[in-house]
């Protein structure tokens, strides 16, 4: 009964925010990044006059569903939907996701895979206008801290089994959580099996209320790393890759760099932002730096231009490619507080590899690899020029069990 009445309420606030918001979605709605994905996450209905009928899931009826937030999550899915789809070869992919870099992803993977359906999750209040597609539901599958309840409580209610993967909880967020122990209780109900990525996850995650948990590692221990194009090491260059920056990094590389470059004047940045929207934004910081620089679009050979100080990296899929010709990579996201990003893509290729402290999301991960430096954001300069004492890191591979998730999907509950 508790649960019930937490759900009436939990639809009722999702539906006053929904309507509160409308004018900011319809205005976000017009910016690049958004453009597709706020009209089929929070506006599914006018799709009707559109003459697209509701898309999510139609002429569509998915026997395991998978969801994940973004790119990096999308792209550590793929080896547990390859094994997926060899262990029953008949059923029916759903793979949904929040961001339009997932979507595009999900998309170009799974293009030509016609059992395989990628859709944008529809906000919580349409997914119940949603369970007439979701009938033969055999097993939901969430990955990390997608936590909505609404998705729990819709394939629950339609019988299917219920799986969190890849969760965590890192220190920093977990007072947020607690203070909202009481809805967690009542989400993890509706969750039947919790797949941690460390011990302390676990301990987190049980204070919350989840159960059944089993630690597994981080899903990106299942993804071969690889490239996808060899590029020439630029002759007698040192070349640093600073990967995955946020807005506020890209200045203080390039500042870091510019007086390395008094020193080692042959050295070459390749500059990788984060998200695909800031590189127009990025190559215009650039622009008011005394360093030559060009964009990577303009083609592959400027890797090879002795006369460019800096490349920028304005596109995806290409950043494995240009750690295989790194000495020194400077991974964003933790000279700010956004948590940190993967190290163990730079570490497989023995690279000198420098991080900032805040790496709370990314502590499991970390944990993979010997010989990384964290230094403070106003340490970077340092850190770099000091760079030839540096240790080269090495790659710990410690391989989760992919049968052990493929089973746990595929079993029926009792």
């Amino acid at each position: 009964m508790f649960r019930r009445l937490a759900l009436i309420a939990y639809r009722a606030l999702c539906a006053i925010a929904w309507l509160l918001l409308v004018p900011l979605l319809l205005y976000l709605s017009t910016k690049p990044k958004y453009r597709r994905s706020i009209p089929a996450r929070f506006f599914p209905f006018l799709r009707v006059f559109t003459l697209e009928s509701s898309g999510f899931c139609k002429d569509f009826y998915p026997h395991f569903w998978l969801h994940a937030c973004s790119f990096g999550e999308i792209k550590s899915l793929e080896p547990i939907i390859q094994a997926l789809a060899q262990a029953a070869p008949t059923r029916n992919i759903l793979l949904t996701t929040t961001t339009q870099t997932g979507f595009d992803l999900a998309q170009s993977t799974y293009i030509n895979e016609p059992r395989i359906r990628v859709e944008f999750l529809p906000f919580e209040i349409f997914l119940p206008f949603y369970a007439r597609r979701l009938k033969q539901l055999q097993a939901l599958v969430v990955t990390e801290a997608e936590l909505w309840l609404e998705l729990f409580y819709a394939t629950k209610a339609l019988g299917a089994k219920t799986l969190l993967i890849n969760a965590r909880i890192s220190t920093r967020s977990y007072p947020k959580y607690r203070r909202f122990r009481f809805f967690y209780r009542v989400l993890f109900s509706c969750v039947d099996e919790v797949f941690s990525q460390t011990q302390a996850d676990s301990t987190r995650l049980a204070e919350l209320g989840a159960r059944h948990i089993e630690v597994l590692g981080n899903l990106k221990l299942l993804s071969p790393i690889h490239i996808s194009r060899t590029y020439p090491k630029p002759s007698n260059r040192l070349v640093i890759v600073a990967a995955s920056t946020h807005k506020g990094e890209e200045e203080l590389v390039l500042e870091a760099f510019s007086t390395l470059k008094k020193l080692e004047s042959k050295s070459l940045l390749i500059l990788a932002p984060r998200h695909p929207e800031r590189f127009t934004q990025v190559a215009s910081l650039l622009a008011g730096y005394p360093l030559a620089s060009a964009r990577f679009t303009q083609g592959p050979q400027v890797l090879n231009d002795s006369s460019l100080d800096v490349v920028l990296l304005d596109t995806l899929g290409e950043l494995n490619n240009c750690y295989g010709i790194a000495d020194i990579v400077i991974l964003g996201g933790a000279f700010i507080q956004a948590g940190g990003h993967n190290p163990l893509e730079p570490a497989f290729f023995g690279t000198k590899l420098i991080s900032g402290r805040a790496i709370f999301n990314q502590e499991a991960l970390f944990a993979c690899v010997d010989g990384y430096t964290l230094c403070e954001a106003g340490e970077l300069e340092s850190t770099l020029l000091a760079h030839q004492s540096l240790p080269h890191t090495s790659y710990k591979h410690t391989q989760a069990s992919l049968s052990t998730l493929i089973q746990a999907i595929t079993t029926h509950k009792d």
